[in-house]
């Protein structure tokens, strides 16, 4: 048996699938340029999930029925139908990127790449921010994500129905059990880890399993369906014509269709990005998917609407087009460096159906159908091993800053590889289990004898870098930085994003943890605070005393035992106030290649936009009235380095100072320390 004896027999085309194709893609379109004008076009994914399931499932009984069901025809079949596409896009971004992105940027990029080509992309994102947050936007690759899910489909789903139809089991038992668990799993998962839920395999399954139920009735209860739809006709002719009328069928097919069409356009214009989505949400569009695919292509709106030309000719191109379209508009949201105006998002989409089309016609078709069968697939296979070894090699080694040396000096935001590892494995000799608990390391410079610890949130992490390199040879620095966690003892913060409750919820008791070690060591002299304001305002709760409501009575409370502990154990303490919020993406003060606009002034804004925002002067407020019973203690604002009295930068000698709107990068953790070092040595003033 060869690769190119195929004995899959062709399903009988119907151009109302490459509609409903169509309607999915463009709705998915539709919502990534321009997500005001279709809240819900996200679903589009869930209409291909039905597709691919009954298509591909159609595909396995059929063939398990006659006999002729062979792996290795259908892994061919699905090579030389996704692998040509998939490889291009994957060049493609490549390419681009190697001109356009950033040293950070160009690494995310490899490691996503090298997801994609593994068709792991769901699995990896789940360890990186959800879907609909605003990273997501600067991540070409994202899209991908279904991709994954599809093909983790494809692998598990012929092997059971293999396994089960050897061993006579009941296939339809079987598809309903996995479609129940599946289902469930999705509607308990998704109040409980939302984005584990949206990108995990074993709560996305149903939704193609919808799609195998379908073909199953389709396939072995045809009779018994077609029986039961002509009563429900013939009581549907009764009640909607006055006399007699020889439908033939057609009117439960109608009815069909109207509803699927129905439920697809509620769900495209009342689902949104703010409800608990898959869950019961995702029964929408499956359910409008399922009846539209159960009406057949004679019914009303599959002949009329759907099996329309240009619906048609948008479904063929589907795929590509599907591939296309999110790199151009994320590498359009990368180069600008803030969301894309209208015009230019609308060029990316017409970009990205004529590259779908061209895609579509010069690679897919060509490389899907006619000769050299076996040699196309080897060949396929082979590209997309080398294209994942190139991702994870540009992911190794740091996104490739040598392409950037060159103009090092212009962009000025080059920053230096993350701290060595051994930082984090010398925290992990005291905290094993703090990465498991958060999301940002904790960090030991040495094994023993620190002398300085930074406590807080991420923003206490980004410090670690200068003040590291900062102190004497004899010293060193400890960072315990917990995801938006209040540097407070017995203080929850930031725990009511259900998205990032899992890497939040317990993260002030890691800080507990952390003033436990540092009051007991007497190696620790000075200790930091460091905190993210955006963090704790209106989302902060004493753990200690949960019936206290009061925002700014909990912080206040939190402080006064944080600094009663450390001044009982005699560390100099100091409290820092938060370097400037950005009111835009700090990637606008640099010189990209590509960028449409103009980026001028966009290296400082107006002080009084960062003054003028409440959580950062409530913080300062409270801290202060808190201080009043600790005089010992001392305050710096790191908005001083960064800002005069009109204005603050975010750039320094030509060098950007931001990782992001909140976050430092490593020169701009240089930039700070020597401040930080200066009143941690200084008397108070």
């Amino acid at each position: 048996m060869t690769l190119k004896d195929v004995h899959l027999p062709p399903l009988k085309y119907r151009s109302d699938i490459d509609g409903l194709r169509a309607i999915a893609v463009i709705a998915v379109v539709v919502f990534h340029a321009f997500p005001d004008l279709l809240r819900g076009g996200f679903i589009g994914v869930d209409i291909f999930f039905v597709i691919s399931g009954y298509l591909i499932s159609t595909i396995i009984f059929e063939n398990l029925e006659s006999g002729t069901f062979r792996f290795s025809d259908f892994y061919t079949r699905r090579i030389r139908r996704i692998f040509p596409s998939l490889l291009l896009v994957l060049s493609a971004c490549f390419v681009f990127g190697w001109f356009a992105l950033l040293p950070d940027e160009y690494k995310q990029l490899g490691k996503h790449m090298a997801a994609g080509a593994g068709f792991i992309s769901n699995i990896v994102l789940l360890g990186e921010a959800g879907y609909f947050d605003n990273a997501a936007e600067t991540k070409p690759l994202l899209h991908l994500w279904s991709l994954g899910i599809e093909e983790q489909f494809y692998i598990v789903w012929p092997l059971l129905l293999w396994f089960a139809w050897r061993r006579k089991f009941n296939l339809l038992t079987m598809t309903v059990f996995f479609t129940v668990i599946s289902f469930f799993l999705n509607f308990k998962g998704v109040r409980q880890d939302a984005i584990a839920t949206f990108y995990s395999p074993q709560t996305r399954f149903w939704e193609l399993l919808f799609g195998s139920l379908l073909a199953w009735l389709m396939l072995y209860q045809r009779q018994k369906l077609s029986h039961i739809a002509n009563k429900i006709d013939d009581f549907l002719v009764a009640v909607l014509y006055t006399e007699k009328q020889k439908t033939q069928g057609q009117t439960l097919a109608n009815c069909s269709s109207l509803l699927g069409l129905l439920l697809l356009t509620y769900g495209l214009l009342h689902i949104n990005k703010e409800l608990r989505f898959p869950g019961e949400w995702a029964l929408i569009p499956v359910t409008g998917a399922v009846l539209l695919l159960a009406a057949g292509p004679d019914a009303v709106v599959n002949r009329k609407i759907l099996s329309a030309r240009l619906l048609v000719w948008f479904g063929l191109i589907s795929f590509p087009l599907y591939l296309w379209h999110w790199p151009l508009l994320s590498f359009a949201r990368i180069v600008e460096s803030e969301v894309p105006s209208i015009e230019i998002r609308f060029q990316a989409v017409v970009l990205s159906i004529v590259l779908a089309w061209l895609t579509y016609f010069l690679i897919e078709r060509p490389m899907r159908f006619g000769k050299y069968g076996r040699a196309k697939v080897i060949t396929l296979v082979f590209l997309m091993i080398v294209i994942g070894y190139v991702g994870f090699n540009t992911y190794q080694r740091d996104g490739l800053k040598f392409r950037l040396l060159s103009s090092k000096a212009q962009i000025g935001n080059i920053n230096s590889a993350d701290l060595l590892n051994e930082s984090i494995n010398n925290c992990h000799a005291y905290f094993p289990e703090w990465d498991k608990v958060t999301d940002n390391p904790c960090r030991f410079q040495r094994k023993t004898k620190n002398t300085i610890a930074i406590i807080g949130d991420s923003h206490a992490g980004h410090l670690y870098a200068g003040l590291s390199e900062s102190v004497d040879s004899g010293d060193g620095v400890i960072a315990f930085a917990a995801s938006c966690a209040a540097p407070y003892i017995d203080i929850a913060s930031a725990t009511s994003d259900i998205n990032a409750r899992k890497v939040r919820e317990g993260a002030y008791k890691l800080i507990n943890a952390a003033y436990d070690f540092v009051i007991h060591d007497p190696d620790i002299k000075t200790v930091i605070l460091a905190h993210n304001p955006l963090c704790s305002s209106g989302d902060v709760k004493d753990m200690a005393n949960p019936g206290n409501k009061d925002e700014n009575r909990v912080l206040k409370d939190g402080m006064i035992r944080t600094f009663q502990a450390l001044t009982k154990a005699n560390k100099k303490v100091v409290v820092l106030f938060d370097n400037p919020f950005l009111p835009f993406e700090p990637n606008l003060c640099v010189n990209r290649p590509f960028r449409l606009t103009n980026n001028r002034n966009k290296c400082l804004f107006p002080r009084e936009e960062f003054d003028s925002l409440t959580p950062f002067s409530n913080y300062k407020s409270v801290v202060n009235a808190a201080l009043k019973e600790f005089p010992q203690i001392r305050t710096y604002d790191l908005a001083d380095p960064f800002c005069d009295a009109q204005y603050c930068y975010l750039a320094k000698n030509n060098m950007l100072l931001y990782r992001d709107r909140g976050h430092l990068n490593d020169s701009g953790s240089r930039y700070v320390a020597p401040y930080i070092m200066n009143m941690i040595g200084s008397p108070k003033k």
